[in-house]
């Protein structure tokens, strides 16, 4: 008896420390993501260069979340609620490094623009920004408290990341039509535009596996999201 209180005091400290680690490559992926909006916004190319330089962090903590959950599977074999535990946080560890890694493709394309006028204000990409931040802020919380109710509800959230993606294509679009001078950079920024988009699905991602974490039963984001709704072409 003692040596399984023992041994299940263990595995709650590694799968404690795993869950920090995830945490911490939560908040880098927001990071990633709010930092690049804002050096686009203030065209900042220190500031994007610090949020290129910052992806090989997020690299390295990925792979050691990986190599956490291998040990922890090789000692323990958990089973169960454990063993579902443990594997989404493998799948959610990859798609908290693709977040990032948006966020760094956005930091890249506004190094290119960012010695240039801006052909417009710049309102929605970041609204987008701070809504996928909300997503991701929300998603971990929905991680930490085990609440499979919240998790759904931020799937249905990524509606307005896709809304806001949308509405850019359509303006920048008239941009382009208007004045041919505006096609390198409205195509730059539409780009920004698809890997925030992106960046909102990899957040539905988390959402899914946290559900099959605390209920067992895997779902669909698009199952909670408006019903119809249509990827942007």
């Amino acid at each position: 008896m003692t040596s399984n209180l023992t041994g299940r005091k263990e595995f709650d400290g590694d799968l404690l420390r795993i869950e920090q680690n995830l945490l911490r490559l939560g908040s880098l992926a927001e990071d990633a993501i709010s930092k690049s909006i804002w050096a686009l916004q203030k065209q900042d190319d220190a500031l994007a260069l610090q949020v290129i330089d910052g992806d090989d962090v997020l690299d390295t903590l990925t792979q050691e979340i990986n190599e956490q959950a291998l040990r922890i599977i090789a000692r323990y074999q958990p089973v169960a609620l454990d063993l579902r535990t443990i594997s989404s946080i493998l799948h959610m560890a990859t798609d908290l490094e693709r977040i990032g890694d948006l966020g760094t493709g956005v930091a890249k394309v506004s190094r290119k623009i960012s010695h240039e006028p801006l052909i417009k204000p710049l309102i929605d990409i970041p609204r987008m920004g701070e809504r996928i931040r909300e997503m991701v802020d929300s998603a971990l919380k929905a991680f930490m408290k085990r609440d499979a109710d919240l998790a759904r509800q931020v799937c249905a959230m990524d509606d307005e990341v896709d809304d806001l993606d949308r509405q850019i294509f359509r303006e920048l679009l008239m941009l382009m039509m208007q004045n041919p001078r505006n096609i390198e950079q409205a195509t730059h920024l539409i780009l920004i535009s698809r890997n925030l988009e992106r960046a909102g699905d990899h957040v539905t991602n988390l959402c899914e596996h946290i559900v099959y974490m605390t209920t067992g039963s895997f779902i669909k984001a698009g199952d909670f999201r408006r019903p119809n709704e249509g990827k942007p072409g």
